[in-house]
């Protein structure tokens, strides 16, 4: 009996039918033709639809929240980040400090080149350009890398991690650092600059997709243009 799948075009199944009707009255090699014609014409839809869900993982955007916590020059920060692509959004525990008082969320538009501080209580958002201290390491392979070496297995709290000695040449500064890798989902996990006190760890790693708004300014709110440093990037 020859089912029909709802995806099998109906010419081809017109096809199938009629070989099995007459392939009785021929010689035993044609008993096997359908077989060759399902091969010849269903194989390659498979293998051009595989390829077209890969190429969509790979193209996707990066899209995924996480606990993030942070370090430069004697201060730690914690926060929740959610990241979808060129945009994160950051919601600092305790705020960070500008010349308007504390702003709870960081949103950094990398397409806008701009960083936008959310101040609640007065309803306002400043914006800033945006400069290389506002820029997170999200990617495994760091920007002006020069070189990696896979140093062994690791963990980061309950993560099972790979971890790498990395040299960076960037801004006219060259800097080593070690570099932990979730290698099943290539994430990075956490940072550490062996030249100076900075680093950044990523726990708690949810790869979902994140809603538009959160990268967005809140409705309602006033939006003015800062044009010095007038916050404390943590």
């Amino acid at each position: 009996m020859f089912i029909q799948c709802r995806d099998t075009p109906l010419w081809l199944s017109v096809g199938l039918i009629a070989v099995m009707v007459f392939r009785s009255t021929r010689p035993a090699w044609y008993r096997f033709l359908p077989v060759f014609l399902s091969v010849f014409f269903l194989v390659p839809q498979v293998h051009a639809s595989g390829t077209g869900v890969r190429a969509t993982q790979v193209s996707g955007e990066l899209e995924f929240s996480c606990r993030l916590t942070w370090r430069t020059n004697g201060k730690t920060s914690h926060a929740q980040l959610f990241v979808k692509g060129n945009r994160y959004r950051i919601e600092h525990r305790g705020g960070v400090k500008t010349d308007l008082g504390y702003a709870t969320i960081t949103i950094v538009r990398l397409d806008k080149q701009q960083v936008w501080y959310i101040l609640s209580q007065r309803r306002l958002v400043m914006a800033m350009p945006l400069t290389p201290d506002y820029v997170l390491p999200l990617g495994v392979r760091l920007d002006g890398e020069v070189s990696r070496s896979r140093i062994g297995e690791a963990r980061v709290g309950d993560q099972e991690a790979t971890l790498y000695e990395v040299v960076v040449d960037r801004y006219d500064r060259r800097e080593t650092y070690y570099q932990w890798v979730d290698e099943a989902r290539n994430l990075l996990l956490k940072l550490v600059s062996q030249d100076r006190d900075w680093s950044v760890e990523y726990e708690r790693v949810i790869l979902s997709q994140q809603p538009n708004y959160f990268f967005e300014t809140p409705l309602g709110y006033r939006m003015f243009q800062a044009t010095e440093k007038q916050a404390d990037e943590g």
